[in-house]
């Protein structure tokens, strides 16, 4: 739905281009809504669409100039808005008339999980939460926030993928773990489908095919097949690697933080390093926001964007309540960045990098994992073994 109103809004733009340009040539006389200069023909409700959106305002309260030459700096403002107004309209934040963000901890809800939660993530329904110290996994109603239920047997829980029909997280044992839950099962213990990762697996994701994990003190990459049964086939590569921390998947690659050497690498399918990136000092765990990775790192305080496609660093944002930021998480339009050191949560507008605000969870709650549902952000409180809606 937001890429057919973007290519739509676009055509627009371009029509009224076009439109200006057939102008040029033509002499254009009536009323199209509030513009005296432009006629009332096929063109209007495209112009009026865009008007209406506040795309574009006209060069004076009553004339479109339709005749008039678009600069590239003028183009780069009618597209940028464009894309502001479909994200804007067409997020289920929307559609639920949310256009409201907490301001205040004391207006946190929260959810009592299990001890020292450190990973939480979305199936689209549910939050699930990997609490670490318990060995178990909580499984929290994302509409009202009530705990469902909870899985037993979990060692040193980390984080989470859900993928195929499964949701999976990492143990951060030596060796490390690979545990299974199945949704649609009632609760009990969780499966162990690999129990021969790298040691200390952390960071998780998912191509499509298998499962990465990154393995701290491995130093390494572990690459699971998953079969008709267990264990499921593991490939561990570990060249290259000094402190593998988060993992993520862009589409096309799987990218992984090194923590002790400041590094983003990009892998190919075998897990070998194709690329490089330097970030910042101590990253942790990363997000992709569809274009671009968003790196926060703990040692620097601040977050590295990198470019996706070519591994450039966009920015390097520091601020806005950065200390010593853990994890981040995308909403589709806003990135939030979370700081347990100082308690706060940053949040970021992902089109250009621009800081929302900051906001305080509370004195020793260290908010850790976030993860969006598609509504509201959802953080893991470690310091007071709770789950908290943004």
């Amino acid at each position: 739905m937001r890429l057919f109103g973007f290519r739509r809004l676009a055509a627009i733009c371009l029509a009224a281009i076009a439109a200006a340009a057939a102008g040029a040539s033509t002499s254009l006389l009536g009323v199209c809504g509030p513009f005296t200069d432009t006629t009332n023909d096929t063109f209007c409700p495209f112009v009026l669409e865009i008007f209406t959106l506040g795309i574009t305002t006209g060069t004076t309260p009553t004339t479109f100039s339709p005749s008039d030459n678009v600069t590239r700096l003028q183009m780069a403002a009618f597209l940028s808005r464009t894309v502001d107004r479909v994200l804007d309209r067409g997020s289920r934040r929307a559609a639920l008339e949310m256009f409201w963000r907490i301001q205040n901890p004391v207006r946190l809800s929260t959810t009592s999980v299990g001890d020292l939660p450190r990973g939480v993530a979305s199936d689209g329904a549910d939050i699930w939460v990997a609490n670490r110290d318990s060995g178990t996994v909580s499984r929290v109603r994302g509409s009202d926030g009530r705990l469902l239920d909870t899985w037993t047997g979990a060692t040193n829980a980390d984080q989470f993928v859900v993928a195929i029909g499964r949701v999976l997280l990492t143990g951060q044992t030596s060796p490390g773990r690979l545990y299974q839950v199945r949704a649609a099962q009632p609760a009990g213990a969780v499966s162990t489908v690999a129990s021969n990762l790298g040691d200390d697996s952390i960071g998780i994701a998912f191509d499509g095919v298998r499962i990465w994990t990154a393995n701290f003190s491995g130093p390494s990459v572990s690459i699971v097949t998953p079969g008709l049964v267990v264990p499921w086939t593991v490939t561990t590569v570990g060249t290259g690697f000094t402190a593998p921390t988060g993992a993520l998947f862009d589409g096309s690659n799987v990218w992984v933080t090194d923590f002790t050497v400041g590094k983003l690498f990009k892998l190919d399918a075998a897990g070998a390093i194709l690329q490089t990136v330097t970030v910042g000092t101590q990253p942790a765990f990363p997000v992709f926001d569809g274009g671009n990775l968003w790196v926060p790192n703990i040692g620097s305080s601040s977050v590295s964007v990198v470019r996706a496609a070519t591994g450039v660093v966009l920015a390097t944002l520091t601020g806005n309540g950065l200390n010593q930021p853990q994890f981040a998480s995308f909403d589709g339009e806003r990135v939030l960045v979370t700081s347990p050191a100082g308690d706060m949560l940053s949040l970021w507008k992902a089109a250009d990098f621009s800081p929302i605000g900051s906001y305080a969870t509370g004195i020793g709650n260290g908010p850790t994992a976030v993860c969006n549902d598609g509504v509201s952000f959802w953080v893991a409180l470690s310091g007071v073994d709770a789950l908290a809606r943004f």
